[in-house]
């Protein structure tokens, strides 16, 4: 197999996933901010979708989506258990991915790439306009508080269960505090929660080295 890796939170969540698998998957670094992802051979032969990261088969066939690849993954490499065991926990991490995915994912990089990304994307794609970069900063914070106030009590986000639905929250939490969407001051349960995934995450590349 391979993958294809750049910058960002995206292929953040895959590297986070597959180190908690203990899975070391030869890597093909992609350019991102040269826009290789959208220039041949990238974008015409790995994912037509010009979008990162990509995860290339033994038999050629290539896998695209951050949570396709995960699912992926977890089926070829099911322990450590980061989707489910059995059809209830696996329904349970694809309800609060799904959510997290569009009530706070969508919201943070849109109102980035609107705004602070604009000068690096606004020649590869249709961006909202920039004067909506505020409101979709306020979805996003409002959807963070909303999860918070959902989550107490709790060690993770599907209860004991560190699951992908906490890979993928804290990669692109930790990706809105490098630009300029720190986690809220107001919230209550986050911040012990993404200590708690950080030292999860060195603990993997710790057992790796």
């Amino acid at each position: 197999m391979k993958f294809y890796n750049s910058v960002g939170p995206n292929p953040h969540v895959v590297r986070m996933f597959m180190a908690e698998k203990g899975l070391d998957i030869p890597q093909q670094q992609v350019d991102l901010m040269k826009g290789e992802n959208r220039q041949p051979p990238y974008a015409h032969t790995v994912n037509v979708a010009g979008q990162m990261p990509a995860l290339e088969l033994d038999d050629g066939t290539v896998v695209c989506e951050i949570t396709a690849i995960c699912e992926y993954l977890e089926e070829i490499a099911p322990q450590p258990v980061l989707i489910g065991a059995t059809a209830e926990q696996r329904a349970e991490t694809r309800m609060w991915t799904r959510r997290i995915d569009l009530n706070i994912v969508e919201p943070l990089t849109s109102g980035f790439r609107a705004a602070e990304g604009r000068p690096l994307f606004e020649s590869r794609f249709r961006l909202v306009r920039a004067e909506a970069a505020e409101d979709l900063k306020a979805i996003a914070k409002d959807k963070i508080l909303w999860l918070d106030g959902l989550m107490d009590g709790r060690d993770f986000v599907c209860g004991d269960r560190f699951s992908l639905a906490d890979i993928l929250l804290f990669c692109f939490l930790a990706f809105g505090t490098q630009v300029g969407q720190p986690l809220p001051s107001e919230a209550k349960w986050l911040p012990a929660w993404f200590e708690r995934v950080k030292e999860i995450g060195r603990a993997s590349c710790r057992e790796r080295v």
